[in-house]
Parts: structure tokens; sequence; C-alpha cells
């Protein structure tokens, strides 16, 4: 059985579901952002528990179809960006369609609809996330940071960081204050 959790941002939300899980002592195969493999469908009560628990780490389980290939979305696109991934230079389309086996038209169309931006959208806002904190806690340059996030200029990313943000990367940089969004409020 799997379950669908929203709100599973980063590797330390993947270790917090594993220690509910092994308190309850749910025999699981995998735990990924936003999925938990069981081995074995959970009765009601376990259920309800995980339920409970998952709530009170500030995640949601997740039992409505489009909801659950929403989050599935993000968990893609949140790998992808905030990961050193091999991927960052794939059209996203592609990568989404590849990976949750639907069209991305229809994709497209559900993410809007449920999250009120658009995947694209959603997307620029992580990278532009991902580029502060390569800002703030690496010492590359610019133009690697562009490289490495797939940026095709400097000049590019100069222009979609100046545009969410307001400030030039360069003014970003010499800020004292951490300006990062958390990941699930992006």
């Amino acid at each position: 059985m799997t379950l669908h959790i929203k709100n599973m941002v980063c590797d330390r939300c993947i270790m917090v579901v594993r220690q509910q899980l092994d308190s309850l002592n749910l025999d699981y195969k995998n735990v990924q952002l936003g999925l938990v493999e069981l081995r074995s469908e959970p009765d009601p009560k376990q259920l309800d528990t995980i339920r409970q628990r998952l709530e009170a780490n500030g995640f949601e389980l997740l039992d409505d179809k489009k909801a659950q290939i929403v989050e599935r979305i993000k968990n893609v696109i949140v790998s992808l960006i905030h990961k050193d991934s091999d991927e960052t230079n794939l059209k996203l389309s592609a990568l989404l369609e590849d990976k949750l086996q639907l069209d991305y038209h229809y994709l497209t169309s559900l993410f809007s609809s449920v999250e009120g931006v658009t995947i694209e959208r959603y997307a620029i806002l992580h990278r532009v996330e991902r580029v502060k904190e390569l800002l703030m806690y690496n010492e590359d340059s610019l133009s690697e940071i562009a490289l490495n996030m797939g940026y095709s200029s400097v000049q590019h990313l100069s222009q979609q960081f100046k545009k969410i943000t307001g400030l030039t990367p360069s003014q970003f940089r010499e800020l004292k204050e951490n300006r990062r969004k958390p990941l699930d409020k992006v």
C-alpha cells in the first residue's frame, strides 16, 4: 500500500516519517518525498494513528487522487531543484511526464486549478530559493551557480532573481539577514 503525504520537502521530513512508522511498528519498503510504501495494508485504527502522528509533525495524509498528483508534482520539482541532480537541464514538462506517467497538459491544468499558480511559476520560485541558498552558503561564482542551476546565462538568472526578490544576486549576497523561505512555504 502506498501512502501519499503532503509537506514532505527534505531529508529530515523523511527521517521524521520513518521514526513515526518505526514507533508504530509498521513495516515499510520505502520512504521518499511525499510517498511511503507499506508492506501491508494498515487496519483503520492504525491508519488513523498514522494520520494523527503525521499531522502532529506538520504533514498531511492525502486521500484525494488529485491532491496526490499535485503533491507528487511538487516533490519532483523540489527533488530536481534542491538536490544535486543530473536532471537540471532536462525540460520540466518531459521530466514530469516521465516521472508521473501522465500528460503534461493534464498535469499543468490540474496543478494550476489546485494551487492557483502554474507549474512553471512554482519551479521558478523554488529555483530562486535554491539560488538564495547557494548565494548565502556557497562560495561558487554567479556564473557557476547559473550553470549548475540550468540557467542559460548569468543574465537570465539575474533577471529572474530580481523579478522575484527585487534584488540582484549580488545585492542579496551582501545582506546579513536570512531572506530565504522554508520550502513548504514557497
